[in-house]
């Protein structure tokens, strides 16, 4: 049976006969199908019927339709009308634009408007400095994509992708008040996406690159940050690094490790893998494998392509070659950001005790971590519905908070290790447990923490890259 969702939420309007026991029933009978009704809602009542709506959570839209058949097949019952609560959230989209001064009077508009803002314009053609302290610059963030790598979607192109980043800029607004702009461009040319971005970098403080697909993602982020005088994230490699290494800190400290002497494997050598490998080698881990399509990556492999070839320069010393079963044997650490079921659960028994395993292919794991939890003393996933979810939403707010905050024309290695231990010592000692290694993504001293690490050197959080306090 599938695992119920709130992303698979459903509203049926039924129609039932006036029996007392009829909401009783109904209730059970979604529970007999595997859904689990959140509200129960008596629309209408009548001497000759009921009109009841039903909400309940299912696991997937297939599951969806097996609930509502369920119910309908019940005598006297109706099912009048279904919705579906996510897709109804998001007709209209769900961002909008606000004003911050009020508009009420011809004074309001003479300031804010003509002729008043002419003066302000002025003002900044002479002091182009004044453009952050004097317009939305200065609490702006484009986020920009393609569409070529939405999610666990793929290549779904920019309209598909608008909802992922409506979605982002929502979340920049709730947890670190900044206004972000979704950016969709309708190409997959990297000089376009380069130039396009430059175009219209002087309208924001940052630029956010979001679900473009590697290599040409490397290749973006490095020609923006060479040519911008504004800090460059793409949060799909730095934001995932930044939370697996706070997690994988976290894990050491319950596991009693360092993470200069763990052996780690990460599964995937795409924008994530590469990223958190970079990371974690500036963090302190020394000894690091990584597995892809073509096996252990290995320097001395000819086939490799370039990013490939320059990730196997800088891991497996020992140049092993072999499978993942071969890379996770005797490795203390396992970090998937590959694909689904890729990890044996009897694989992860030969790993080293209490092994850590983080899961983090969405939106289905590379092994189901309750499979994982039989031999591994840690586990992480990307799911919401298991402990230990490792969620971006934990770094982007927060580092673009601080990058904005600081007025930073570059984001350093430096300053995602702080940002890293900033997240890690939000989970104080008496919280930590295997299955709380990590802060929950509403915990609202962890933008902060990590804004003032990114912009204070020195104010980074408790736990340091080591994993040790």
């Amino acid at each position: 049976m599938s695992v119920t969702t709130s992303s698979y939420s459903i509203t049926m309007r039924l129609h039932t006969p006036p029996d007392p026991q009829v909401i009783g029933l109904l209730a059970t009978t979604v529970a007999e199908a595997g859904g689990i009704v959140t509200a129960m809602d008596m629309a209408e009542s009548r001497h000759d019927r009921l009109v009841v709506d039903v909400t309940c959570s299912t696991g997937d839209a297939e599951h969806s339709n097996r609930v509502v058949d369920k119910v309908g097949a019940l005598e006297g019952v109706t099912v009048h009308k279904v919705s579906d609560r996510t897709f109804l959230l998001h007709i209209g989209g769900k961002i909008e634009v606000t004003s911050r001064v009020p508009l009420k009077t011809r004074d309001d508009l003479s300031m804010a408007y003509t002729p008043g803002v002419g003066r302000v314009s002025r003002a900044l053609a002479e002091h182009p400095e004044d453009v952050r302290r004097l317009t939305v610059k200065g609490s702006s963030v484009a986020v920009v994509t393609d569409g070529s790598a939405v999610l666990g979607l793929g290549n779904i192109g920019p309209g598909a992708a608008l909802p992922v980043m409506e979605g982002k800029a929502a979340l920049f607004k709730q947890f670190a008040d900044i206004n972000a702009w979704p950016i969709c461009l309708d190409t997959q040319d990297t000089d376009e996406i380069v130039r396009a971005v430059e175009l219209i970098a002087p309208g924001f403080g940052g630029i956010n690159l979001e679900d473009i697909a590697a290599p040409r993602c490397f290749e973006v982020e490095r020609r923006l940050r060479e040519s911008l005088d504004i800090p460059v994230f793409h949060d799909d490699q730095h934001g995932t690094a930044i939370v697996v290494l706070a997690a994988l800190t976290n894990a050491m400290r319950v596991v009693g490790k360092r993470l200069d002497r763990i052996r780690v494997v990460v599964a995937g050598g795409g924008a994530a893998g590469s990223a958190i490998v970079t990371l974690l080698l500036a963090g302190g881990v020394s000894d690091v494998l990584v597995w892809d399509r073509e096996g252990i990556l290995s320097a001395d492999d000819d086939s490799l392509s370039p990013a490939k070839a320059e990730l196997a320069a800088k891991t497996n010393a020992e140049r092993r070659r072999g499978d993942l079963h071969d890379a996770v044997t005797g490795a203390d650490v396992f970090i998937g950001v590959s694909a689904p079921n890729v990890l044996h659960k009897d694989w992860v028994a030969d790993m080293n005790d209490d092994a850590v395993v983080f899961a983090l292919a969405n939106p289905d794991p590379e092994i189901d971590p309750i499979d994982a939890s039989e031999h591994a003393a840690v586990v992480a996933s990307g799911r919401s519905d298991f402990p230990n979810q490792i969620n971006n939403v934990l770094a982007f707010p927060g580092v673009f908070r601080g990058l904005l905050d600081a007025r930073a024309s570059d984001i350093t290695l430096d300053m995602l290790l702080r940002a890293a231990a900033a997240i890690a010592g939000c989970v104080k000692d008496d919280e930590l447990n295997p299955s709380f290694i990590i802060p929950s993504v509403f915990n609202s001293e962890v933008p902060k923490a990590v804004a003032r690490a990114i912009a204070e050197p020195g104010q980074s959080g408790q736990a340091g890259p080591s994993g040790q306090d």
